[in-house]
């Protein structure tokens, strides 16, 4: 593999000429520049980047930590972030840790040894010990004692407008499906502001959980529907839950939407070749990743934020389930 003091030799410049180059720093001809730019593509010359940032004491390298890559909504807003960073020069480490908080300690511990620019964390662990204010770190949906700013999405409204959107679609009896996980997320706001709504409108509802991560989908599904068989309406966590429920269902000979309405969280369904298309309250994924990559940059840049959360809006998309 070529080092940059091959590359000095074939351009005939000295190494400190050639970092100057790469760098883009300091004044060199323009001569000069086109040679060395010249023998790095002859070579196929590859900086190496980590060196490159620790001399220059500032990485151009973002972590991403996601609890699944495979997760539909997880894996979307992963494609934004990255967009936003290259937009802005700068490149995506995706940490992967299956939701395992032991690999959460593990990449955090990584990415503070390897002084990253910044880290944007997704997690449901109670990992706070772990969590340092010497990166800079943006979070999605998770709130930390320590300052770390917090991206989400408007989750009680979430819930409130399922709540109604059930309702108007003729739900007598609704229900809300979900797992609690072991620490505090925006997420748990979907079930309170279904349970708000609800009793706004003095609505009869039911409130079905387990811890998460859900251990048995089908001891789950089978305890609800043995002790809610007049529940016609699902409010679920999250739209693979609710799609969960609909396939279950089948089972039951309930059928979706003429037995019961079903509406899910986060909009994951983008294409018309999913059936049934899920009534979902759709995040704005996008503008929540690029929110997060925006703030994290100027937290690098040293700047203070006078608020921890930045909610967006949410929206009902109404598919074939209501």
């Amino acid at each position: 593999m070529p080092s940059i003091k091959d590359v000095a030799v074939l351009a005939g410049v000295g190494v400190g000429t050639v970092s100057r180059v790469i760098n883009n720093i300091g004044s060199v001809k323009p001569e000069t520049k086109r040679k060395v730019k010249q023998a790095i593509l002859e070579l196929n010359y590859i900086p190496n980047e980590v060196a490159r940032n620790f001399k220059m004491q500032k990485s151009k390298m973002v972590a991403l930590l996601l609890p699944s890559i495979f997760h539909p909504f997880f894996s979307e807003l992963a494609s934004y972030i990255e967009d936003e960073l290259d937009r802005e020069g700068f490149k995506l480490m995706l940490c992967n840790s299956g939701g395992k908080p032991e690999k959460e300690y593990y990449y955090l511990d990584m990415l503070r040894q390897n002084k990253v620019a910044g880290i944007i964390g997704i997690t449901y662990n109670n990992i706070e010990n772990s969590v340092s204010t010497d990166i800079p770190m943006i979070s999605i949906d998770r709130h930390f004692t320590k300052m770390i700013t917090c991206v989400t999405s408007d989750n009680f409204s979430g819930g409130q407008i399922a709540l109604r959107e059930l309702i108007k679609a003729g739900s007598k009896k609704p229900a809300f499906l979900g797992g609690v996980s072991a620490v505090y997320s925006e997420t748990m706001l979907r079930r309170e502001g279904f349970i708000d709504e609800a009793k706004r409108q003095g609505i009869e509802y039911t409130v079905y959980e387990e811890p998460e991560p859900i251990a048995d989908d089908k001891s789950f599904f089978e305890g609800f529907f043995r002790k809610h068989k007049d529940v016609d309406g699902i409010f679920a966590i999250t739209d693979m839950l609710a799609a969960k429920y609909i396939e279950f269902a089948k089972g039951y000979e309930i059928r979706v939407p003429d037995d019961v309405k079903v509406i899910g969280y986060d909009g994951i369904q983008d294409h018309p070749y999913f059936h049934p298309i899920l009534s979902t309250i759709r995040q704005p994924v996008e503008e929540m990743a690029r929110t997060a990559v925006k703030l994290l940059l100027q937290k690098v840049e040293g700047r203070i934020f006078d608020r921890q959360i930045y909610k967006l809006p949410v929206t009902y998309r109404e598919g074939e389930t209501t």
